[in-house]
């Protein structure tokens, strides 16, 4: 799964080299995607280059090579991993009680597991670009899914939510939604192709997003800047 900026540069730039042979400028590409600088096409270049869509050829001025195209855009379908296939049941293993019988409340009950793609690495600390394409997937308890919806899980990168428990390389789930109630933590784009994690707070016009760590100041901008693209849901961690 790309971003809409994302997903629109790979159609442009590709619809271009079909065309005339050769790649379109920064400048259309920023003209075509409505940019305010080329600093955001760099930004979705680097991160198509990234994810395996493009090659940048160096010592040529404007040479992108199409790589790879997703589905949306014609590309050939991604075949399912075995993980994808559905749920497990864990197997218990007797311990060494003497009774070899365990109490009641250390007995386990089968639990549904539902893999989730991991769609990338989310910016718990300055916006970066955040999804990707799911290569890969991440079992979580279906207890932990909440409500209806579509539900994700992305690696968090950086230290900005450590005083809400988020730690820089956790995973966390999300579920889809563009709806957000203040308090909330909440994956929001900024400015089209900026994804970060952070508390939502919104007074009338503008939205704030906090950071749970003092060493970040929190940003506040306005409502139309910002998208709401998930709410957390769950966390994962490993040690």
């Amino acid at each position: 799964m790309l971003t809409k900026k994302q997903l629109q540069l790979l159609d442009f730039i590709n619809t271009r080299l079909q065309r005339d042979g050769v790649p379109p400028s920064f400048d259309e590409m920023k003209e075509a995607l409505d940019l305010r600088s080329k600093s955001g096409i760099h930004r979705l270049i680097t991160a198509l280059e990234e994810r395996g869509f493009i090659r940048r050829l160096a010592h040529r001025a404007r040479a992108i090579e199409i790589v790879k195209l997703p589905e949306s855009l014609g590309g050939a379908p991604t075949a399912p991993t075995a993980a994808q296939s559905g749920g497990f049941t864990p197997r218990v293993i007797d311990g060494d009680r003497p009774d070899h019988t365990p109490p009641a409340a250390m007995e386990i009950e089968a639990v549904t597991a539902i893999n989730l793609p991991i769609m990338g690495k989310i910016a718990a600390g300055l916006p970066i670009e955040a999804i990707s394409d799911g290569a890969m997937n991440v079992a979580v308890p279906g207890s932990m899914l909440s409500g209806r919806g579509n539900h994700y899980a992305l690696e968090v990168k950086g230290d900005s939510m450590i005083d809400a428990g988020i730690n820089h390389g956790d995973i966390v789930v999300i579920r889809e939604t563009s709806q957000a109630s203040n308090g909330d933590i909440v994956v929001a784009m900024v400015e089209g192709y900026e994804t970060t994690l952070k508390r939502y707070q919104r007074q009338g016009d503008t939205i704030a997003l906090e950071a749970a760590n003092p060493a970040f100041k929190t940003r506040v901008l306005p409502a139309d800047l910002v998208e709401v693209q998930g709410k957390l849901v769950g966390l994962i961690r490993s040690y």
